[in-house]
């Protein structure tokens, strides 16, 4: 690129050669035309590489124009075959973004002013003033090129005065189909960038020291850094998304809602990480020199490339809101390939039997037979793996049977099975499971919220046992709990990790004293817990003393794997019914993008839920997913309180609005509960992405 930064008609012909015979461009191209015999997802992987590696030259256009002209390959089989032959081979195509093509007489006429990948290209495709799209050969027409915005491309201006030899007018293609296509591409790109971006920053934040440390061990830049992170698995997961729809060869309406998600997500999501990867570089990261600004300018000239299709990034949200009105979803399914077959023929009957029982005798039955949670360990679950758990998962929502919430016993009670005696699980798990015993969770003090480490509450030793004395906070549903998973400090003089034993409290036992808590939404929900020489027998304690910190941070390993729904949230969904073909397009669009941030949150589950079934162990999308999910759930109940407009000040009777206000007070909790966003960015930053402590 730098050799022929001012050089319009340059074509980086070094680089296209080592393309050409790499096969990059043909990976998505039959094997019977000389390509890879792969399809579009499979194309979009090469992209994404290439453009992390931001190699120069046309391999967009080409590329686009190579699927398109697949597409349509049965409208005309012998002229496809030798496009897709050629473009297998190495040439080149382009494709005009902006204008039309007048069609007379089987010839083409007209003006297109903004032509991507024009230098030596052999075809060009372009729209037509009918609706259709049409393929020109080179000398049908004559181009004008020029250095674009984006150095390693060339674009420019092309008159057309092509006869009906030099078009083959592609049957079956309509603006929908280019969008989609080319949507999925640039969405690859984009993911290749944000990744480039992404690494770049963290590896420098690493080694660059300031005031003595790595720039890396600051909180600002481990926040900007997972702040990149989210993003750029969002595009990942959204480009990933499209491509698999149009893989699976979807109706053209759910491929058309994925396309969307990935228009409003991926182009602004690349610009954005690009933008701080340059923060993070710093001056280093302004200078020309540096490779960081080409990839900026990658994605910007991406964005702008893409709007010419679907309009901006605030059109597509605004459609994928209508859409979402009309009542499309993206719906995920996961093919097994044969390896769920055996274990849902024996699931299958038991679970119909289960359905048939009285509704008050099912809960029981569900956990006896471990379709309760059937990730625990026999005799309390199934120790089932990932296949399983969705087997399980899919015969429970046919048979119309539910899961009750085990809140905080889903998380007390594996740990008491992990790390507890065999009598304790006993005592505890199934009556858990079947709900006679509800339990809370006392680890939360006044001066220990996200820094729970710092934890003061004291355990003594006692005669057959401890007694507690601290006090407790933020405790949901304390008043209804009847055990509580309680951490207090047994060695005062240990270092602050150590020294904390995990204790099961008897939340009727004396000297016990909660008290509500009353919360923004008027609800009284939390409650602090004083605890007052609270007794606490040796059989209560879960795990080795003073080896409780270890307990209070892991769970059992095979952890609970499950697909998403189609619903997007409550509050997503609420925000796209108010708009009910009465909203603004700046509603619209505002709507849009809360539906393709709960979609891509969605998507991050599924690839989670792909990787558990691969074998593979939890990836960054899983963090991001949570920190994802606590953004959408706070924006949309937002959202929805500022579409209400006056009404939202006196809500009068109306339940719903009532519902909606207190759901936006509600959310207010969920950046804070479990650590605050803050302290999990930071974690995330350490532990998936490597950088140094503070």
């Amino acid at each position: 690129m730098r050799d022929v930064e001012t050089d319009p008609a340059a074509s980086f012909a070094k680089t296209w050669q080592a393309v050409a015979e790499a096969g990059l461009s043909g990976i998505g191209i039959a094997e019977q035309c000389g390509g890879g015999g792969g399809d579009l997802l499979d194309q979009m992987v090469a992209l994404e590489a290439a453009a992390h590696a931001l190699t120069p030259g046309p391999l967009l256009g080409t590329v686009l124009v190579g699927q398109i002209v697949r597409a349509a390959h049965v409208s005309a089989p012998d002229s496809c075959n030798e496009v897709l032959s050629a473009i297998a081979g190495g040439a080149r195509a382009a494709c005009a973004l902006r204008g039309s093509v007048a069609l007379a007489g089987g010839g083409a006429r007209g003006d297109l002013d903004v032509v991507l990948d024009v230098v030596d290209a052999r075809w060009m495709l372009a729209p037509a003033d009918d609706g259709s799209w049409v393929l020109i050969a080179a000398q049908g027409w004559e181009a004008q090129p020029e250095v674009g915005f984006d150095l390693t491309r060339r674009g420019g201006r092309v008159r057309v005065a092509a006869g009906p030899d030099d078009v083959l007018h592609l049957a079956g293609v309509d603006a929908d189909a280019v969008r989609r296509v080319f949507v999925a591409l640039v969405a690859a790109e984009a993911a290749g960038v944000a990744q480039w971006c992404l690494t770049t920053a963290v590896d420098y934040a690493k080694v660059r020291e300031q005031f003595g440390a790595p720039i890396g061990s600051f909180q600002a830049i481990k926040q900007l850094c997972s702040h990149m992170l989210e993003t750029a698995e969002s595009v990942s997961a959204v480009a990933w998304d499209v491509g698999a729809a149009l893989r699976s060869e979807v109706p053209a309406e759910e491929a058309n809602y994925a396309a969307d998600v990935a228009a409003t997500i991926a182009l602004d999501g690349a610009v954005a990480v690009a933008q701080d990867c340059i923060q993070v570089l710093g001056g280093i990261g302004f200078t020309f020199e540096h490779e960081a600004h080409l990839y900026l300018r990658r994605a910007v000239a991406l964005r702008i490339a893409a709007s010419a299709l679907t309009g901006g990034t605030e059109q597509s949200a605004a459609r994928l809101a209508r859409r979402a009105g009309a009542g499309q979803r993206r719906a995920s399914a996961i093919d097994f390939e044969g390896a769920d077959s055996r274990f849902r023929a024996t699931t299958r009957p038991e679970i119909d039997a289960i359905a048939q029982l009285p509704a008050d005798e099912q809960r029981s039955a569900l956990a006896r037979a471990g379709y309760l949670t059937p990730h625990w360990p026999r005799p309390y679950g199934l120790d089932a793996g990932p296949v399983e758990q969705l087997v399980v998962d899919e015969e429970l929502a046919r048979a119309g049977l539910s899961r009750p919430d085990l809140a905080i016993g889903a998380w007390a009670v594996p740990t008491i099975i992990d790390h507890g005696t065999a009598e304790q699980a006993e005592r505890f798990a199934l009556p858990t499971l079947i709900g006679d015993v509800a339990w809370c969770q006392l680890f939360s003090e006044p001066g220990a919220g996200s820094d729970l480490a710092s934890l003061s509450t004291r355990a003594v030793r006692a005669d057959g046992g401890w007694k507690l004395t601290g006090q407790k906070v933020w405790t949901s549903r304390a008043r209804e709990a009847d055990w509580g998973i309680c951490l207090a400090r047994t060695d005062r003089e240990a270092a602050r990790h150590r020294g904390i034993t995990y204790f099961l409290v008897d939340m009727t036992s004396d000297g016990i004293d909660t008290r509500p808590l009353r919360e923004i939404t008027g609800d009284a929900m939390f409650n602090e817990v004083f605890l007052d020489d609270v007794f606490v027998p040796d059989d209560c304690v879960v795990g080795e003393i003073d080896g409780g910190w270890k307990l209070a941070r892991t769970t059992l390993a095979n952890e609970r794997v499950a697909m998403a729904g189609t619903k997007l949230g409550l509050s997503t969904e609420r925000a796209v019914g108010l708009l009910d073909g009465r909203g603004s397009q700046a509603d619209e669009a505002r709507v849009g993008h809360q539906v393709a941030l709960a979609t891509a949150c969605q998507l991050l589950g599924v690839r989670s839920t792909l990787r558990s079934i691969a074998g593979r162990g939890p990836g960054a999308e899983s963090s991001v997913a949570k920190l994802l999910g606590v953004r959408n759930r706070q924006e949309a109940s937002e959202l929805v309180v500022d579409m209400l407009g006056p009404v939202a000040l006196y809500s009068g009777d109306d339940p719903q609005v009532s519902n909606d206000l207190h759901e936006m007070l509600l959310t207010r909790c969920l950046s804070i509960a479990g650590g605050t966003t803050q302290i999990l960015r930071n974690v995330v930053a350490e532990r998936v992405l490597g950088l140094p402590r503070g």
